[in-house]
């Protein structure tokens, strides 16, 4: 797909030190505090983060439960110590057994999943509001156009640094960092249930995934996308429609009109 697969700008490590330092340290806020999965978009955000405020200015957190592997625990926790941010690790199991007994007819493994994924954020931004931070989030560009995040969970940061970078450019600012090849590596979880992996889900593998979203970026049809990438049509179309389907998720919540300027609407901040 000439042309149209995502390519790491030049201009993309610069230009999100600024951004960070912009928005971070705005309007009184003291720094950053951040969610470290053991994934390479935490690890990476987490390396630009101290890159642009100083290690003083960032808190990682661990937020591990049961499903956890200790081995990665350990390797991420190491990983934070290698950047000199400071770091927390704080188990999740009790909230997570509080939960399930306040709603024990709840079994879905998403829906489980997404709790889990809310009742970590909301730790987070209790860290935050004690500090005077913001809760910067991990999101890459792949995920906030197919809706692969669990809204007011993972969704709900403050600032999204690498939220206009697809994964595959993700992989490519990792490797330019040197992050470690272990996090590189890794396949992309959310680690929300035993055996979940990202492109098991979502059906195909990020390198074709980004080919597709990078071509409706460059507002090429269907049919365009399908005859450059060689990907079946089908396919394509699942993905666009999957696009259309979330985009509830990038927007706010809609405010019904009544008065003379509504918020989200006529009264632009």
């Amino acid at each position: 797909m000439t042309g149209w697969v995502p390519k790491l700008p030049p201009h993309a490590e610069s230009t999100i030190h600024q951004f960070l330092r912009a928005h971070t340290l705005a309007d009184g806020a003291q720094g950053a505090v951040l969610g470290l999965s053991g994934g390479i978009d935490s690890a990476l955000t987490a390396r630009l983060a101290r890159d642009a405020l100083g290690p003083e200015r960032v808190l990682g957190v661990l937020l591990p439960d049961v499903r956890f592997p200790p081995a990665l625990l350990a390797e991420t926790e190491e990983y934070a110590r290698s950047l000199g941010i400071e770091s927390r690790t704080i188990p999740i199991d009790s909230v997570e057994r509080a939960y399930g007994l306040l709603l024990p007819e709840i079994g879905d493994r998403v829906t489980v999943g997404n709790a889990t994924a809310r009742i970590r954020m909301s730790v987070l931004y209790a860290l935050a509001r004690e500090r005077g931070r913001l809760v910067v989030g991990t999101g890459n560009k792949s995920e906030l156009l197919l809706g692969y995040f669990t809204k007011y969970g993972d969704g709900g940061v403050d600032l999204l640094p690498i939220g206009d970078l697809y994964k595959t450019e993700v992989g490519e600012l990792a490797e330019k960092l040197g992050l470690p090849a272990a996090i590189r590596e890794r396949a992309p979880t959310a680690g929300l249930w035993e055996g979940q992996t990202d492109e098991a889900e979502l059906g195909l593998p990020y390198s074709q995934l980004d080919q597709i979203l990078y071509g409706l970026e460059q507002l090429r049809t269907d049919a365009e996308i399908s005859e450059a990438t060689g990907l079946p049509l089908l396919r394509v179309r699942e993905v666009v429609d999957r696009v259309t389907r979330t985009r509830h998720k990038r927007r706010a919540a809609p405010v019904a009109k009544v008065g003379f300027r509504t918020i989200g609407l006529d009264w632009r901040e």
